[in-house]
């Protein structure tokens, strides 16, 4: 693993390069780059959705996926390198399949809406689906392990289902998408 930080301010990205973990330079747009950068938004957008109650199983989960998001970032910084683990896929799964069987079954599409923790989840899903491409694009140019993109993959899936869960977190629900087929539903019920 390459050194800490110790100065930011380096100038040496000045060319349009940057530094990667094994010390090799690439330019700033390589797609390695452009999957670390979304992995590191990814991480961002999360802090902020801790900024928001949430319920302490949502935080502590939350938590721990940003610290798995930096050994992703930090494997994707160093080809050939190995730092997310399958148990961190695992532990996606299992909480996937806690939230969501908590869950009344949805009848419509969804808007990413509701309360400012969900509309925020939402936002986290989006980007880890952007960084899971980013991770794709990487992967058809050089070898990349699969738990990276296991791990984006499931994180969007789990973003979803926990916007839902924050949806409810005091009596609300989903927003549902108006489609005529809704409209058509609650006519008939009606």
């Amino acid at each position: 693993m390459g050194k800490r930080l110790t100065q930011i301010a380096t100038r040496t990205g000045d060319d349009g390069t940057t530094g990667l973990g094994d010390n090799t330079r690439v330019p700033k747009n390589h797609l390695r780059v452009q999957a670390l950068g979304d992995v590191d938004e990814l991480n961002s957008h999360i802090g902020l959705l801790l900024c928001e109650p949430v319920p302490t199983e949502v935080r502590e989960l939350l938590i721990d996926v940003q610290h798995q998001l930096f050994n992703l970032g930090g494997e994707l910084s160093i080809p050939g390198f190995e730092l997310l683990k399958e148990a961190a896929v695992l532990q996606l799964d299992q909480a996937l399949a806690t939230h969501n069987a908590a869950l009344p079954r949805l009848q419509e599409f969804i808007l990413p809406a509701g309360t400012r923790a969900a509309a925020q989840a939402h936002i986290c899903r989006t980007v880890a689906r952007r960084a899971e491409r980013a991770v794709v694009a990487l992967g058809n140019q050089e070898a990349v392990r699969e738990a990276p993109r296991h791990y984006l993959n499931r994180l969007s899936d789990l973003m979803f289902v926990l916007s839902r869960v924050l949806n409810r977190m005091d009596g609300g629900d989903d927003v549902y998408w108006k489609s005529e087929r809704l409209a058509r539903s609650e006519a008939e019920n009606a």
